[in-house]
């Protein structure tokens, strides 16, 4: 049997938890909303829909953030790199729908 307090304990905790998560659902959502933006507009002009310096400097930028903030700098980069992953996957399809190139590099 658990105790109570630990029970409500763990529950408070998991509520944090839950209410973090959708906290970050809808970051992410507003996230991909303004790279959408930004896909558009390079198929518009077209631009690459990547673009390597400023992944690099996310990166880089992301990972000192991460230190900064005591998490696991690695961790930070592959959340990263999937997202930026995500966002070039949007562009080039963007990009196709424009009737652009696909090319992953300028």
């Amino acid at each position: 049997m658990i105790d109570p307090s630990v029970k409500e304990q763990l529950a408070g905790y998991r509520q944090s938890i839950d209410n973090i998560d959708a906290a970050l659902v809808h970051m992410l959502a507003e996230r991909f909303r303004c790279t959408k933006a930004v896909g558009v507009l390079k198929a518009t002009h077209e631009l690459p829909p990547a673009d390597p310096a400023r992944e690099e400097y996310q990166i880089t930028r992301l990972r000192r953030l991460a230190q900064d903030a005591n998490l696991d700098p690695d961790f930070a980069e592959k959340f990263l790199n999937f997202i930026i992953t995500e966002v070039i996957r949007h562009h080039e399809a963007i990009a196709a729908e424009h009737g652009g190139a696909t090319e992953k590099t300028a």
